[in-house]
C-alpha cells in the first residue's frame, strides 16, 4: 500500500527528531540543501544523450541510482514544507489549477511555449 504524502512527511520528521537534527534544519539551510540534491539528479544526465538516458532508465541499478537522488530531494522538500508552515498537498493543488487557468487545453495541447504566448493569441 502507497503511502500519503502526510505520512512520509510523518516519517521523515521522526528519522529527523530520533537524531536531533531539527536544529540545523533553517529555512535557507533547506532551501540550499533542496537544491543541492536536485543537482544530484541532474548529474546523473550530464553529458548523456537523450537515447543514453532512456537506456539508463532502462537498468534496475541506474532506476535505483536516480530513485535514490529523487527521495532525497522528496525528504528535503518535505523537511522545507513543515519547516515553512507550508500545506504541500493544498500548495500543489492550487498550483496545479492556476496552470490550468494558464494553459487551457485548446490552446496549449501539443505546444511548449509558455503561457504569456497563449495570452497574445
Amino acid at each position: 500500500m502507497a503511502k500519503t504524502l502526510l505520512q512520509l512527511r510523518q516519517d521523515i520528521l521522526a528519522f529527523r527528531d530520533a537524531r536531533n537534527w531539527a536544529q540545523f534544519h533553517k529555512v535557507k539551510d533547506l532551501m540550499l540543501s533542496l537544491a543541492l540534491e536536485a543537482t544530484e539528479v541532474l548529474e546523473l544526465a550530464q553529458w548523456q544523450s537523450d537515447a543514453e538516458m532512456e537506456n539508463f532508465c532502462a537498468h534496475a541499478e541506474n532506476r535505483e541510482k536516480l530513485g535514490d537522488e529523487c527521495a532525497d530531494v522528496l525528504a528535503y522538500l518535505l523537511l522545507l514544507t513543515d519547516r515553512a508552515g507550508i500545506d504541500l498537498e493544498e500548495a500543489f493543488t492550487a498550483k496545479l489549477a492556476r496552470n490550468a487557468a494558464k494553459y487551457p487545453i485548446e490552446q496549449c495541447h501539443g505546444r511548449r511555449e509558455k503561457y504569456t504566448r497563449f495570452q497574445q493569441e
